[in-house]
């Protein structure tokens, strides 16, 4: 096989061994995040009903900031978003990618925007 294709194969595993663990409900439902090379977007969804509770991006932030910064203040706008909605408690989806960098910073705005997980 070619290389991409493995590359492909190898992290659609990721993900499916990542969501093999992790569900959201109404109550605890699942932070997504989806890092892209030059954006970073995250979703609260309750997998039981399907549904995209809160969604943020980084092109909500306003302002000119690094890439990590960005994904910093979108952790933070996700919260004030989900905590309006009577949200607290959420489960962290990282999909394929590490927590490290972006992701990391991500879940540290959330959790400093007022959610646990």
């Amino acid at each position: 096989m070619k290389k991409d294709v493995l590359k492909t194969i190898a992290k659609a595993r990721r993900i499916i061994r990542v969501r093999a663990k992790i569900s959201g409900t109404a109550e605890r439902p699942r932070l997504a995040v989806r890092r892209s090379l030059s954006h970073i977007y995250a979703q609260l969804i309750d997998d039981v009903s399907k549904k995209t509770l809160v969604a943020a991006s980084d092109k909500d932030v306003k302002g000119k900031f690094t890439k990590t910064e960005a994904a910093a203040e979108v952790g933070k706008i996700l919260a004030e978003k989900a905590v309006a909605k009577k949200i607290q408690s959420v489960v962290f989806d990282r999909r394929d990618k590490r927590y490290h960098g972006r992701v990391k910073a991500l879940a540290d705005g959330a959790r400093a925007g007022g959610l646990k997980f």
